[in-house]
């Protein structure tokens, strides 16, 4: 399995799996998928990973700012979306996400999960992430109100 970047070429089967997200209704608000331009406006310019095997894209993880403010430049928000769930995938993703972060000068990490996500929180505890709390009822998905579970991972080695 290798490493690649996000890019206008691979996008489309970033798109793929990510439509797989969207249609378990538990995994993002979006009901729609952005055009690559769109999505590339959204995310930092470095952190936006495809882990391939055999050249086929099996899943992405990307970084996005959390705010325009200078004291918030080393904290970002993470994305992770698997093909297949269970074959420790997202854990690959996910700490390879950590390493090109921290290698930029982010000291934390965060995400927002919804509840029913059972498998997203566990990856993201075992990967160091904890809860911090929840935003109750932040966002409706299919005329349903869902909750947000808030985590966060702060480096070891970024901002200490």
């Amino acid at each position: 399995m290798v490493f690649s970047k996000i890019d206008k070429h691979n996008f489309s089967a970033v798109a793929e799996i990510y439509k797989t997200g969207i249609d378990t209704g538990n995994a993002t608000f979006e009901t729609i998928i952005p055009s690559f331009e769109e999505w590339d406006k959204k995310h930092l310019p470095f952190g936006r990973i495809v882990l391939e095997k055999d050249e086929t894209v099996i899943g992405w993880a990307a970084l996005s700012k959390v705010s325009d403010r200078c004291v918030y430049e080393g904290v970002a928000e993470v994305s992770i979306y698997t093909a297949l769930q269970g074959k420790g995938l997202g854990t690959l993703l996910l700490k390879q996400l950590i390493k090109i972060s921290e290698s930029k000068g982010i000291w934390t990490l965060q995400c927002g999960i919804m509840r029913e996500n059972i498998a997203s929180i566990k990856l993201h505890k075992k990967c160091g992430f904890r809860i911090i709390g929840y935003r109750e009822k932040i966002g409706k998905r299919d005329g349903v109100w869902r909750d947000n579970i808030i985590m966060e991972r702060r480096s070891k080695i970024v901002g200490v």
